[in-house]
């Protein structure tokens, strides 16, 4: 009996000694690529954090600055935010901060820049949309209605539609396109929600061309009747 179960056990251990012979080196090699993966992944996710929280401070500093109305620090503070830690989102708010500072201190080309660098680097197509809608303000200004437009027709967000139209009638209006911008106006003021208090100042811009929105609905009305 003894006999019968050694020569088991060892058909057995010869069995598995054919097996490892066969698959061991893909066996040991898939558990190398999985430790690797598992290390690099937790490898990336400390970078990341390290990352967001070298950048989260970077960002404090530069609101620091905006509160103190330094607009020269902020964009000191931008320029390395957006070299360092550009992928971050820190770095894309940042660059809104920096850019509103500067607008505000008459800096408009170092507002524009960050802006443009935000609008063409942001992760999220919302801060994209915010920047060029910010940038086509600045454009605005400075009577150059084109590259506004262009911004705006580039400023694609979802949600975002209501100032695009809205932003867009400004621009038309200043071209002396007084049909179009009604037309862009009452875009916006036909999907902006009528609880939002900046309604208002849409169908104030109508009102202003001759065309206010509440007598256009309420013709459309009769007219249906």
């Amino acid at each position: 009996m003894a006999t019968h179960l050694d020569l088991e056990e060892q058909e057995q251990l010869d069995a598995v000694k054919r097996f490892w012979k066969r698959f061991g080196n893909l066996i040991v090699g898939l558990l190398i690529a999985v430790l690797a993966c598992f290390s690099a992944w937790n490898g990336w996710n400390w970078w990341q954090r390290d990352q967001a929280a070298k950048a989260g401070a970077m960002f404090d500093e530069l609101d620091r600055a905006a509160q103190a109305r330094d607009a020269d620090k902020a964009g000191r503070i931008f320029s390395d935010l957006k070299d360092r830690y550009g992928r971050t989102s820190f770095a894309q708010q940042g660059g809104l901060l920096s850019a509103r500072v500067q607008a505000e201190a008459g800096q408009t080309d170092a507002a524009k820049a960050a802006l443009e660098w935000v609008g063409a680097n942001a992760a999220e197509t919302e801060y994209q949309t915010i920047a060029k809608l910010r940038l086509a303000g600045l454009l605005l200004d400075a009577k150059q209605y084109e590259e506004a437009l262009k911004q705006l027709d580039s400023a694609t967000a979802e949600g975002f539609d209501t100032l695009v139209q809205d932003r867009r009638g400004d621009v038309l209006f200043a071209q002396g396109k007084t049909d179009e911008a009604k037309t862009a106006y009452k875009k916006a003021w036909q999907a902006m929600d009528p609880k939002i208090e900046y309604r208002r100042l849409i169908e104030a811009k109508l009102t202003s061309l001759g065309s206010p929105p509440e007598a256009a609905s309420a013709a459309s009305a009769g007219a249906s009747k």
